[in-house]
């Protein structure tokens, strides 16, 4: 029966005990199709009556309430309802209404078209480049979530879609734990939440509010698509999901000997046990993924078999006593991990300005002991026409840069011993340099970028300057450092 916008619903509400069927209005929401049947909810495309934002393609999600089902089925159905009005952004579906429990449970949000990434499990194992861009894309969309104070819990391949422009979105929070509201789950059961093959060993250990653990699910995700093969298996029970705290998963290179030593490298780290050994946030993880010729390879990239018996039989009697790891807030562990990004005009600064922004670098990173520092030069090209790629001795302008780039940060290494792989350089080739910024730091999530200005002329202030412009125009907060005496421009 079809409802006109603006009247009453009750009439045709479905029952909370009887089925769900096709034409039948749920408030202002007409269901239209069934698109999906799952042990937990019901998925229906639906339509909205009252004339509200037509052009979106809508979804309801409502769950199967039929008597003696699980009572986490219902729990996380109360977490997503009151989780999914506080998100937003491209990565998560946009949330357009919910459904009170005493007439009709149901969630309403934007239906992201297409599958799943579900489907790809059955070709594994995939080519690298796809893998590592979906690597990129899942990260940078936890990245966002983690932002947003929420940790996903819950991290697989069907639980990620992929926007047509790109974009990976995140779906399904019923087990998700957001920083400032009331934890359902943790207060009403005591057993380990999440899928089995996915869980990281602290949701073993009842610890629900780490971001590091989505990393570890996506290093089981990105080790499976690699390899065909699951890092832990399938386990069914709590024994067998304890097993990841002293068993290792066969180095992905000795299945499969030609992926790369950089890629064994990221994966084995997402997949450490310990959380303080993984990447400390999904944006540091993306910038690697980004930039796999600046990986710090360590013994994890040559390793071709697990550890022997003996080692295994240690980290076995140290699982039986492990405490669970300090507990701590999302928003905590993203705030401890930055990206700072040094934006340096190797060629065109004077040696007291890039003096003043190394020492403001540094004073930066000292008290920013988990920041990953990304040293970034613009080599300027020409809109028009051919540039020399190599000066008069026939060398490379580009590698000329990398090395003076490398040259200027070497004080700051040196103190503040950041050769663990928290150190990258990047050359960029632009027309105009602070549009190469600009979009380098939103592609790498970076937090925080420190840049010099040079004195001011009447030029720059009719043109503006590469520093006004990223101050304006940059998502992320920004220090501009200039000479002592000198005005920026």
């Amino acid at each position: 029966m079809e409802q006109a916008a603006g009247q009453a619903t009750e009439p045709t509400v479905q029952d909370k005990h009887g089925p769900l069927e096709p034409g039948q209005v749920i408030d202002q929401f007409r269901l239209e199709e069934r698109l999906h049947q799952g042990g937990m909810a019901n998925l229906w495309r639906v339509t909205r009556l009252d004339g509200t934002e037509p052009e979106l393609p809508l979804l309801m999600k409502v769950p199967r309430i039929k008597g003696g089902e699980d009572p986490a089925t219902i729990v996380g159905f109360e977490v997503e309802q009151m989780l999914m009005p506080r998100l937003s952004g491209p990565h998560v579906p946009r949330f357009v209404a919910r459904g009170d429990w005493t007439r009709q449970a149901y969630v309403v949000m934007e239906r992201v078209p297409g599958d799943s990434l579900r489907p790809r499990l059955d070709h594994a194992p995939l080519p690298l480049d796809e893998v590592v861009d979906i690597g990129i894309k899942v990260a940078t969309a936890l990245h966002d979530l983690h932002r947003q104070h929420v940790v996903h819990l819950d991290v697989k391949p069907s639980n990620i879609m992929f926007r047509a422009t790109g974009e990976a979105v995140l779906v399904d929070f019923g087990l998700s734990r957001h920083d400032h509201l009331p934890d359902l789950l943790e207060e009403e059961f005591s057993l380990p939440m999440g899928t089995g093959p996915y869980m990281s060993p602290e949701q073993v250990q009842f610890v629900r509010n780490d971001p590091r653990s989505d990393l570890f699910a996506l290093g089981v995700m990105l080790y499976h698509l690699s390899t065909g093969e699951r890092p832990f298996g399938q386990p069914s029970s709590v024994a067998g999901l304890r097993r990841r705290l002293y068993i290792e998963p066969v180095p992905p290179r000795a299945l499969r000997p030609e992926l790369p030593p950089w890629w064994q490298e990221v994966v084995l780290r997402c997949l450490e046990v310990k959380p303080e050994r993984r990447y400390q946030s999904a944006a540091q993880l993306a910038l690697d993924l980004q930039n796999p010729g600046e990986i710090k390879l360590t013994v994890r990239a040559s390793k071709l078999q697990t550890s022997g018996l003996m080692k295994r039989l240690r980290r076995w009697f140290v699982a039986l006593g492990a405490e669970p790891p300090t507990q701590q807030s999302c928003t905590e562990q993203v705030a401890r991990s930055p990206i700072i990004l040094a934006a340096v005009d190797v060629q065109g600064a004077t040696p007291g300005l890039l003096a003043k922004l190394s020492e403001t670098v540094r004073r930066v990173l000292e008290i920013e002991p988990g920041a990953r520092l990304a040293c970034v030069s613009v080599m300027k090209t020409a809109r028009i026409g051919m540039d020399e790629l190599t000066d008069e001795q026939g060398r490379s302008h580009h590698v000329k840069q990398l090395v003076a780039l490398k040259h200027w940060v070497r004080p700051v290494s040196q103190a503040l011993k950041l050769e663990d792989g928290r150190l990258t350089f990047h050359v960029l080739e632009a027309p105009d340099p602070a549009t190469a910024l600009i979009e380098f730091a939103a592609k790498m999530g970076v937090d925080h970028i420190i840049m010099g200005a040079r004195d001011n002329s009447v030029l720059r202030r009719y043109l503006g300057s590469v520093s006004a412009r990223v101050v304006a125009e940059s998502d992320c907060s920004v220090t501009v450092v200039r000479e002592m005496g000198k005005r920026a421009g």
